[in-house]
């Protein structure tokens, strides 16, 4: 059976779409996806001159569930508006780490049990074919919660992704610091439990979702890490005071992690290019971050 989706258009209201064989050339708009979730949006830009291409692009920790802050808190429309290569922003998701959990958050009466590696990995790409997009050139990158997911996806879907970036991401979750500290982050931002994501700290689910661990599945897969260094600089102004502070101790941490898998893949041989730079954990430094992947990720689509 052929799947159809309702697509909301922006200034106007839900229409049905038939499937098509050729990617449209240009424009964004929304789409329904089904999946064992329900239906999840999706943003789209869809690729400049109808290539087959795709770049995912997963939220943070704190993802809305209207739309993805890739769109509205920085400029990646914009940038990749002239590119042959289709964005795609999953919305939702928050405190998901992107990943099948177990069963559903036992702390604040969540229904429906995460599955988003299923949804990215399968029930998307599958959906997003029926538009002409490839289910194997495609990119993904995250910013932090997303940014170990985004490497994570890659080393176990390397028939799907072409490409992996990580910007800010928790790089090395089975450290026992991680453990702790990504524990009080899901509680403080909705009450989810890390428990019911991957059990205890010692079950396998937790070294399979760290990509430090994985590393070895990442050979030959164009990589881009880039964390800051916890100083606040020109761009965190706008934030005020109260986030600058936590992000820049959030960043202190995320560059350890950056640390550990840099020196993890050098001690493998495999390439990765892994930029510190100044900054603290917000999304200005991350627009930067995808201005850098940018020709990274188009040469790895073939997506000029």
């Amino acid at each position: 059976m052929v799947a159809t989706a309702a697509v909301l258009s922006i200034g106007a209201g839900p229409v049905e779409a038939a499937p098509v064989s050729r990617t449209p050339a240009g424009g964004f708009e929304e789409l329904l996806v089904p999946s064992s979730m329900g239906p999840i949006k999706v943003q789209v830009q869809w690729a400049a001159r109808g290539g087959s291409s795709a770049l995912y692009l997963l939220d943070g920790l704190r993802a809305p569930s209207d739309h993805s802050q890739w769109t509205t808190d920085t400029d990646a429309l914009r940038q990749f508006a002239g590119d042959n290569v289709t964005l795609v922003f999953p919305v939702g998701g928050r405190s998901s780490f992107y990943t099948d959990w177990y069963r559903p958050s036992s702390t604040n009466g969540q229904n429906t049990t995460y599955k988003w590696e299923t949804f990215l990995t399968r029930e998307l790409p599958d959906f997003l074919a029926e538009y002409g997009v490839s289910r194997t050139n495609n990119g993904i990158v995250g910013v932090s919660m997303g940014g170990n997911a985004a490497l994570t996806l890659a080393a176990h879907h390397r028939d799907q992704f072409r490409f992996a970036g990580s910007f800010s991401g928790f790089l090395n979750p089975t450290s026992p610091m991680w453990n702790h500290t990504m524990r009080a982050a899901m509680l403080d931002e909705g009450r989810f439990n890390i428990d019911d994501m991957w059990g205890p700290a010692n079950d396998p689910a937790w070294s399979r979702n760290d990509v430090t661990v994985q590393a070895e599945r990442l050979r030959d897969l164009p990589l881009y890490v880039t964390t800051g260094n916890g100083v606040p600089g020109p761009q965190d102004l706008p934030s005020g005071v109260g986030n600058t502070i936590n992000g820049a101790a959030i960043e202190a941490l995320a560059v350890i992690t950056a640390g550990v898998f840099r020196d993890r893949v050098t001690a493998l041989g495999i390439p990765a290019r892994v930029d510190f730079t100044y900054g603290t954990h917000t999304w200005p430094y991350w627009q930067q971050s995808l201005t850098n992947a940018r020709p990274m990720i188009l040469d790895a689509l073939h997506a000029h």
